[in-house]
């Protein structure tokens, strides 16, 4: 007899090969595919975490527009570059199934690469954003 989340794993898994009849469904689909990276993905928490840390932080410092602009960008790219990480690791999975290839290997490591290299630009480009934030409160200017 399957669990109450097994049952449900499996419908989802059914509607999946369902094109969505209306927009409606077609977001409830995407939102299906949020809620399994967060479920699944550690990762994705881990950035989904730091990222709104960086956003309290901008409404903390009381960043401009601009600045939370550049923030909220580089952060829904990360997450974006980890959703496409988890599809392409699903895919070379179920392509390979338990088996191991070397093409499958770099299309892993390169889509992790990916996601490494937005990481750490995110990163950096908070970097640049709040240190000027930090120092100003720590050395205020003094007319």
């Amino acid at each position: 007899m399957l669990k109450d989340s097994e049952q449900s794993n499996t419908a989802n898994r059914e509607m999946a090969w369902h094109v969505a009849p209306n927009l409606l469904m077609s977001f409830k689909y995407a939102w299906c595919g949020v809620q399994y990276a967060f479920s699944t993905q550690r990762n994705f928490r881990i950035h989904l975490g730091i990222g709104l840390l960086a956003m309290v932080l901008g409404v903390f410092f009381r960043v401009r527009a601009v600045e939370m602009a550049v923030l909220l960008l580089t952060i829904a790219l990360v997450l974006i570059l980890e959703l496409l990480n988890t599809a392409m690791e699903s895919l070379v999975d179920l392509t390979l199934g338990q088996s191991y290839h070397e093409l499958a290997k770099i299309a892993k490591d390169c889509a992790a690469g990916a996601v490494l290299i937005a990481s750490l630009a995110a990163l950096i480009v908070a970097v640049l954003i709040f240190c000027s934030h930090l120092l100003a409160r720590i050395m205020p200017v003094t007319s």
